[in-house]
């Protein structure tokens, strides 16, 4: 056990939950043995407490860091704005070029709002579509982060959100006065959508949705999501805190031609720098003037710094390119891999950010085992991969060389040449929101 194990067991006594964040407990990876904490990291490459360097090839920091970590010119524009001070009693100019530069990207938007967090602008926006309509009931597709409003799609029945994204989030906390004021539709089911209307008429202020994840629309989904809004006077609000800055050049919806009243940025517009933005239309947008959206924090100087040079990287590199290219390749050849030893997979996602899970009964137990021996061999690897421009072939190409004997290995499993059980030197990962003793 080293260093970093070790203080996972110090955190768990002192944090609940042992982190901040669910999707960096070491339990949805390799519960006691994976590496919880950092010392550095730089391209894709991450260092733990020992000092032992492995090869992010899985989540990237959950996906902020599509330029790689630390990146020179980002972090250089941060160091010299917290020379001349993070904060003040007067405002960062940032924030005013930033919002320019975002309308700019989205010429049907005409006004932003800033935060820090994927989860608390996608409450900002809740809040704006709420007092914009005069209305109270949300439709949801995809997951939307930690708040009330968003958890309370549980209190009706714990497994509402279980097919957006994770299973188990329980809404313990969550007041009772919230239930049926978040309601659940499914993607790419316009029907589920249409029922909600119509069971809730003039009661829905807002659709939001992911505008895609785990698959692309089909059968015009978009379109007709986008003509129900129109004609029922509902707001229309993307999240595109996963998906923006990945596939094109600000939101995702830019390649599908749909326009929402509203959409909410985060993850990537930073390159690792806390930074969250909120576009709308301005008669939506004002009515942030009508209800109360205010924060010490959102007014620092660095989120919106490290997103105007992230942008500035970004254009000149074609970054979205770069990384649509790498993840699919990924995927590509993560389907050639199973073809070759016949084992039956499923992947999903979008371009840049992929995942795959082994058709099994044992499917958790060849996740948990994939990264037990890709961390011996130097890589942080799961069954998903967030795609950044410091991915270069080689490392890609020595992902692959240490990944096929395990799936040679998994092969056997399946054959029954070998038991899974006996191979695995921990517990099975989790797959979901768990309480931890």
């Amino acid at each position: 056990m080293g260093k970093s194990q070790k203080l996972y067991k110090k955190a768990k006594r002192y944090i609940p939950g042992g982190t901040q964040l669910l999707s960096k407990r070491p339990e949805m990876f390799l519960p006691d043995l994976w590496p919880a904490y950092y010392s550095k990291a730089k391209g894709c490459e991450v260092w733990d407490l020992d000092d032992k360097k492995y090869i992010d090839m899985s989540i990237m920091g959950i996906g902020t860091n599509t330029l790689g970590y630390a990146n020179d010119e980002v972090d250089e524009a941060v160091r010299e704005v917290t020379y001349k001070s993070n904060m003040s009693t007067f405002n960062c100019p940032e924030e005013v070029y930033l919002a320019e530069k975002l309308i700019n990207l989205h010429p049907w938007a005409d006004m932003v709002r800033f935060a820090r967090a994927g989860g608390e602008i996608n409450s900002i926006a809740i809040r704006i579509a709420r007092s914009a309509t005069g209305r109270d009931k949300i439709a949801i597709c995809g997951y939307h982060g930690w708040h009330d409003w968003y958890l309370s799609t549980n209190l009706s029945s714990d497994k509402n959100l279980d097919g957006h994204l994770l299973p188990g989030l329980k809404p313990s906390g969550v007041p009772r006065g919230l239930v049926g004021t978040t309601l659940p539709f499914n993607y790419n089911d316009i029907e589920s959508l249409e029922k909600i209307i119509l069971e809730n008429q003039n009661e829905i202020a807002a659709i939001k949705m992911e505008v895609s994840r785990n698959e692309g629309p089909n059968d015009s989904f978009l379109y007709k999501v986008r003509a129900l809004a129109t004609k029922h006077n509902i707001v229309l609000i993307f999240d595109e805190c996963t998906s923006g800055f990945r596939e094109s050049y600000g939101g995702l919806h830019k390649n599908f031609g749909v326009e929402p009243d509203m959409a909410v940025f985060a993850k990537a517009l930073g390159n690792g720098y806390a930074i969250s933005a909120c576009i709308g239309k301005k008669e939506i947008m004002t009515a942030t003037q009508d209800t109360f959206i205010s924060s010490t924090f959102w007014t620092e100087r660095i989120g919106p710094t490290a997103a105007l040079k992230t942008l500035e990287i970004m254009e000149k590199e074609k970054s979205w390119e770069k990384i649509s290219k790498i993840g699919s390749d990924v995927t590509t050849r993560w389907k050639d891999l199973a073809l070759k030893y016949e084992l039956e997979i499923n992947t999903w996602g979008i371009k840049p950010l992929g995942g795959f899970m082994i058709e099994s009964s044992d499917a958790l137990e060849y996740k948990t085992y994939i990264t037990q021996e890709m961390l011996k061999k130097g890589f942080l690897a799961s069954n998903v991969f967030y795609a950044s421009i410091a991915h270069t072939k080689d490392i890609v190409n020595e992902y692959f060389e240490k990944l096929e004997p395990i799936f040679e290995i998994i092969k056997e499993c399946e054959l029954g040449n070998k038991k899974i059980k006996n191979l695995l030197e921990t517990d099975v990962c989790h797959s979901g929101f768990k309480r931890l003793n």
